[in-house]
């Protein structure tokens, strides 16, 4: 009995700190849905900046940075294409990559 009360013990360590190192995990973990299956992406061609900072990662002076480099250049091709924007990086673009997408302006 307390070798069964162990190995439960060391599984329900083992499962919160695999939870707490996916964002979103705790959180979904009841339904058993990812945080990508959650929420649809953010579309970085028309997001907000309030929609863009709901992204983790992606905060107000990055969600500027997106914007403004939108603004200037137009619509992004892919979500790639962030890495041309100062301060994301291959690392950084790799944590919210999941997150968005680039959806291409319909022409009127």
């Amino acid at each position: 009995m307390m070798n069964r009360l162990k190995q439960w013990s060391a599984a329900a360590v083992v499962l919160a700190v695999a939870l707490a190192c996916v964002p979103g995990g705790v959180a979904y973990a009841a339904t058993g849905a990812s945080a990508k299956e959650h929420s649809d992406p953010v579309d970085i061609n028309s997001a907000s900046a309030p929609d863009l900072e709901k992204v983790p990662g992606i905060g107000p002076s990055l969600s500027k940075r997106i914007i403004e480099f939108r603004e200037k250049n137009g619509p992004f091709s892919t979500v790639e294409d962030l890495l041309k924007i100062q301060g994301i990086g291959e690392k950084s673009l790799a944590h919210f990559r999941d997150y968005l997408t680039a959806v291409k302006p319909q022409k009127k």
